[in-house]
């Protein structure tokens, strides 16, 4: 495997951030490798020591498109922004975004702290024009299929102006990876009557509907709407959207763990677990984390995928080939069309 200079179009891949190590990054890039063909060119990015045994032993020494990058220091869960930035020069997150910044790849691929990677992301790639901040957009199960959720945590402490980019990014987002032409928007309150929300979400919603067919906008909605596919994009903060991707990944585990006790409880019920096994495998593929396993930060120049800390090779095959797809597409040209547009009707001086 040689390592030519790093040209546009590649994957920088953080390899050192996640509980699971680099050997299990290596592990979703020979999955990645064999299950896309047409994968865009990777550079791992990380200690070289430690990566060029893990890459010979996973048979990809000889892999065309795989260089490595290398980086000397790890950010950890535990580090704050500012020591990361400051610090920690070398780090493999901070290097993979440098990539991008520099024009040696177009995307980045990251199980590393949300708040440094939203942190340094948006220091050195900078937002796209119009966009004010960034924000985590993850794949989350509803009934009879998927939904966007936007912000996930990017941006804890959102403006009503905020809310409203996120509607378009989720929008953008939703078409190119679940295939919905018109997906319909939908603003997370407390209540669907007008006026219920607070003064940010009650801005938000005035906005939106302001914005006419630019998105599909189907008002507000509450929490117990979200799971029953009511709308395609749920838009809030990132505060509320934390709460509710964390709450939904525990419930999995809960239902998975109450599964299994009930299950084990009496022969008859073992017996019904053995008959049913198939519609329980489906539907665990179905809600498992690892289908979507990475959240797209939106609304930069270049794309970054964040993928949960402890993910696994499954988890991470997925993050890689999502941002495989967004950078073969122009998302950030329509986003930045859209945005402006945007921008132009919420400025407009009530009549």
């Amino acid at each position: 495997m040689s390592d030519p200079t790093p040209t546009t179009g590649s994957i920088a891949v953080d390899a050192m951030g996640g509980d699971l190590g680099p050997a299990e990054v290596v592990a979703a890039l020979k999955l990645a490798f064999a299950a896309y063909p047409d994968l865009s060119p990777v550079i791992l990015v990380g200690d070289e020591a430690l990566l060029r045994p893990l890459i010979a032993d996973a048979g990809l020494a000889a892999e065309a498109k795989l260089t490595v990058f290398h980086a000397s220091e790890v950010v950890s869960m535990e580090d704050d922004v500012m020591t990361a930035l400051r610090r920690k020069k070398d780090a493999s997150m901070l290097r993979a975004l440098e990539l991008v910044k520099d024009g040696k790849a177009a995307a980045v691929v990251s199980t590393g702290s949300t708040k440094i990677l939203v942190a340094a992301g948006t220091l050195k790639l900078r937002p796209i024009e119009g966009v004010e901040r960034p924000a985590l957009a993850p794949v989350i199960p509803c009934a009879g299929g998927h939904l966007v959720l936007i912000d996930a945590g990017a941006n804890p402490e959102a403006t009503a102006r905020h809310l409203v980019h996120n509607a378009i990014l989720g929008t953008h987002y939703c078409r190119l990876e679940l295939g919905i032409e018109r997906p319909r928007v939908g603003l997370l309150t407390i209540g669907t009557e007008e006026g219920k929300g607070n003064a940010i979400t009650n801005a938000a919603h005035e906005s939106l509907k302001s914005l006419g067919t630019l998105i599909n906008y189907a008002g507000p909605i509450e929490g117990f709407q979200v799971f029953l596919r009511d709308v395609d994009v749920v838009v809030c903060d990132g505060f509320t959207g934390n709460i509710c991707l964390k709450t939904w990944e525990s419930l999995v585990k809960f239902v998975g763990r109450e599964l299994k006790t009930f299950f084990k409880a009496n022969p008859v019920r073992m017996l019904a677990a053995v008959l049913g096994r198939g519609a329980l495998t489906d539907l665990k593929h179905r809600i498992q984390p690892e289908r979507y396993g990475g959240a797209p930060l939106l609304g930069l120049r270049g794309c970054v995928v964040k993928a949960h800390g402890s993910a696994n090779r499954l988890a991470l095959l997925s993050a890689i080939h999502d941002a495989d797809v967004c950078l073969r597409t122009n998302l950030n040209q329509r986003i930045e069309a859209d945005i402006a547009s945007a921008n132009v009707l919420i400025d407009k001086p009530a009549a």
